[in-house]
């Protein structure tokens, strides 16, 4: 088979962690067959510099040609720390979002068993955790009106959702339950907030569309305790944009390492594969950036976007070997034992396949 990709590799430790997928995606294409067109394109800090916006016109047709999107990560500190800044490379990715139509983050948490002991949280509660959220992408307080008001002492932002947004959101929650578990809970503040109670109101009237889902219904901090408790608890989790903003940076340390997660954001046009960390800036250039979330959302790309399990699979089998035999960057290796560089785990992982 062959694949036109889009390779937004964006700012500080992205160019890093894509090019490693890159090479292992490559590896895997050959072992099996296939070939694979990369399309680079600007986005994010890199973006405005470059031409003034951080998604311009020309990346958004490279990404709706392609048959997915690879992303590393977007931020900069020159942006991050000037509260008056009129464009921030955060807009491109909310702007991408939207004209992509993006309106669905699949973010999934699972233990790695070599890595067990590398969470902060004790063993027995987060064995055997392997959960998925769903959260609603291009909607909420992060798309509603802001902005200032008496003399800019008082600001505002708006929450506002529509019951289309949240069926299409709980229609792809409902299908994912029903290739798990079958277990479905929907989060939200419905005791204080209106946005809330229409998401609600909205999934209890899907519930007759599938009978074999049991669904529960938790307010967002009841969640946020639970999921520092009995994460194992869950299977698949629905929610509005900010609350699963914090959520599932909450979720992913029950790994040990926000470095090992992947995500995927999926909708109306082309599907886009991405670590959930941030660019890092600190680490940029130093070759120590862990890769191997970048990696394993290439793993769901080749799953999810073009349907070939076995090749995603072997992705997968490669990095656990590599956890299992202590091929780590620094953020995994333990005290005294030897951190392998970024380019040096790529690499390894080419060797293995």
């Amino acid at each position: 088979m062959k694949f036109n990709i889009a390779l937004l590799a964006g700012d500080g430790i992205g160019p890093e962690v894509i090019n490693e997928a890159v090479k292992v995606s490559d590896a895997i294409a050959k072992k099996f067959n296939h070939e694979i067109n990369w399309t680079p394109a600007l986005t994010g800090a890199c973006a405005i510099d470059a031409v003034g916006v951080p998604y311009p016109d020309e990346t958004h047709e490279i990404c709706m040609k392609a048959d997915a999107v690879l992303f590393g990560a977007i931020g900069h500190p020159k942006y991050d720390n000037d509260p008056s800044a009129k464009v921030r490379p955060e807009q491109g990715l909310l702007l991408m979002r939207k004209k992509l139509g993006l309106f669905a983050n699949v973010r999934p948490t699972f233990t790695f068993p070599s890595l067990i002991d590398n969470s902060p949280l004790k063993r027995e509660r987060i064995e055997g955790t392997d959960l998925v959220f769903l959260r609603e992408l291009t909607g909420g307080i992060y798309f509603g009106e802001k902005g200032r008001k008496d003399n800019g002492d008082t600001a505002f932002d708006n929450c506002v959702y529509t019951r289309a947004e949240v069926q299409r959101l709980a229609k792809k929650g409902f299908e994912l339950a029903m290739t798990r578990s079958k277990k479905l809970c929907c989060v939200d503040k419905a005791n204080v907030l209106e946005t809330s109670r229409l998401w609600r109101e909205t999934v209890q009237a899907m519930e007759k569309d599938y009978p074999e889902v049991e669904v529960s219904y938790e307010f967002v901090d009841a969640v946020a305790m639970r999921l520092v408790q009995w994460p194992n608890s869950y299977d698949v989790l629905i929610t509005e944009n900010l609350f699963g903003d914090i959520l599932t940076d909450e979720a992913s340390v029950i790994s040990g390492s926000m470095g090992l997660m992947p995500s995927a954001s999926v909708g109306e046009h082309t599907s886009l594969y991405e670590p959930i960390h941030g660019s890092y800036p600190q680490a940029t250039g130093l070759n120590i950036a862990n890769p191997l979330a970048t990696i394993l959302s290439a793993a769901m790309m080749f799953e999810d976007a073009f349907g070939l399990k076995a090749e995603a699979d072997a992705i997968r089998a490669v990095v656990n070997k590599s956890l299992a035999e202590g091929i780590v960057t620094e953020d995994l290796a333990p005290k005294g034992a030897k951190a392998y560089k970024t380019s040096e785990v790529g690499d390894w992982l080419v060797a293995n396949l």
